[in-house]
């Protein structure tokens, strides 16, 4: 018999804001997160008893991420003037909390890479999953993940001896 949708949020909810979070940036992730429950209410009905529940609502959160990105491309920004450039170099230590540095070196990521992490790193599932999720071989899944996670390290760690020395 399958588990009460309720109970299916009370046990996956976190692990899916938490992928939203690390695919999207805190701003959007709540968001991600309420329309993943959404449409997964709607097919709740539907899914099969031995569906694997993690794996669907987190493939519905990524379809829900790409969304926001595309209609965050789309959405216009009134401003009253136009702004000045916008640097390219790190922010200091000054302008930035310890969490955004994780945040800068996480959205630094490639697409695929931000995505690989999140599915295999924080929601736990198997490369296998994550490439059907992202599109790809399973192998291709696994070297962006790893990809995605050495390069965490190079920067993330970086902007930590910076914090540090502050």
């Amino acid at each position: 018999m399958k588990q009460p949708f309720e109970r299916a949020v009370t046990e996956h909810g976190p692990v899916v804001l938490r992928v939203c979070r690390a695919t999207l940036g805190p701003a959007d992730a709540d968001d991600a997160w309420s329309e993943t429950f959404l449409s997964a209410l709607r097919a709740w009905p539907d899914l099969p008893e031995d569906a694997n529940v993690r794996g669907w609502l987190i493939t519905i959160a990524h379809r829900k991420a790409i969304d926001v990105h595309r209609a965050t491309a789309r959405r216009p920004i009134p401003v009253d003037e136009v702004p000045e450039p916008r640097s390219t170099s790190t922010p200091s230590p000054e302008e930035s909390l310890p969490d955004d540095a994780l945040w800068q070196s996480l959205a630094a990521l490639p697409p695929k890479q931000r995505q690989c992490v999140a599915y295999h790193h924080v929601a736990g599932l198997p490369h296998a999953e994550v490439a059907a999720i992202v599109g790809g071989t399973e192998a291709a899944a696994r070297r962006a993940a790893a990809d995605g996670i050495a390069a965490l390290r190079r920067t993330y760690l970086a902007n930590e001896d910076v914090i540090s020395h502050v």
